[in-house]
């Protein structure tokens, strides 16, 4: 997955996306599990729409991701808030969530907007949480959130998906693999040219997700070492069922 293009454009498409309740889902799980945390790593963070927040609440806060151009963009938007921090810091490091390693152990560790789905095997999804439980300090938390398998099934029933705004426009078409339960997802983007003239870019963006077993990752975060899990569904503290689009998890080293 490419983001040379598409990250300049990322924010721009995503500005929908509940960045409020994620933030809120965060502060309400430290305070459920009685966490008062000071370092926090947002692994996946992209453009830096929840690790930028945090830190302007006092967070000490390290955003990673594979992309590099994901980062550039959340760098500058980080430096226009240099003088709000409160106390909060920011570093940007670019690192593989499935081999993240800062040579020292953080209280929490996030990763938001369905990045684990982007793992399309399960020895990726192990890595992921072992390198996770050793990045922890012990009690630490992590917190995170999946497509459920029944949301990239509703995907494949509903799409192709259509957007037509007067800067920027797309069709969107996926296809399912039902064995695998992995969706690829193929954009074609038109972004408004910003030198004013009446043209745009095109940009072409393929992204695969796979869906897993809320049970199956319940049970590998236990056997990376966490002493406690909690599921949750869409944004509530409610356990999920066969309805729920985007399930969220609670882990406890």
């Amino acid at each position: 997955m490419s983001y040379e293009k598409f990250a300049y454009t990322y924010d721009r498409l995503m500005n929908s996306m509940p960045y409020d309740e994620w933030l809120r889902f965060v502060k309400e799980s430290f305070e459920r599990f009685g966490m008062q945390p000071s370092t926090v790593v947002d692994l996946g963070c992209g453009t830096g729409n929840l690790t930028i927040p945090l830190a302007l609440e006092g967070y000490q806060m390290t955003g990673i991701d594979l992309s590099e151009d994901m980062l550039a963009v959340a760098e500058q938007k980080s430096n226009e808030h240099n003088g709000q921090l409160r106390g909060g810091t920011i570093r940007w490091v670019q690192q593989d969530l499935r081999e993240w390693d800062l040579g020292e152990q953080v209280d929490a560790a996030l990763s938001f907007c369905d990045s684990l789905n982007y793992l399309l095997e399960e020895e990726d999804i192990v890595d992921a949480f072992r390198q996770t439980f050793e990045g922890l300090k012990p009690g630490g938390l992590f917190l995170f959130d999946v497509h459920t398998p029944e949301q990239l099934f509703a995907y494949a029933e509903s799409q192709p998906f259509f957007l037509n705004e007067d800067d920027v426009a797309y069709i969107w078409t996926s296809e399912l693999d039902e064995e695998r339960v992995q969706i690829e997802h193929d954009l074609t983007i038109f972004v408004k040219d910003s030198s004013g003239r009446d043209t745009f870019r095109r940009i072409d963006e393929t992204h695969q997700q796979r869906a897993y077993s809320l049970q199956w990752l319940g049970q590998m975060l236990l056997a990376a070492g966490f002493t406690q899990v909690h599921m949750a569904a869409d944004f509530t503290w409610e356990q999920p069922t066969l309805l729920t689009e985007r399930a969220f998890f609670v882990a406890k080293k």
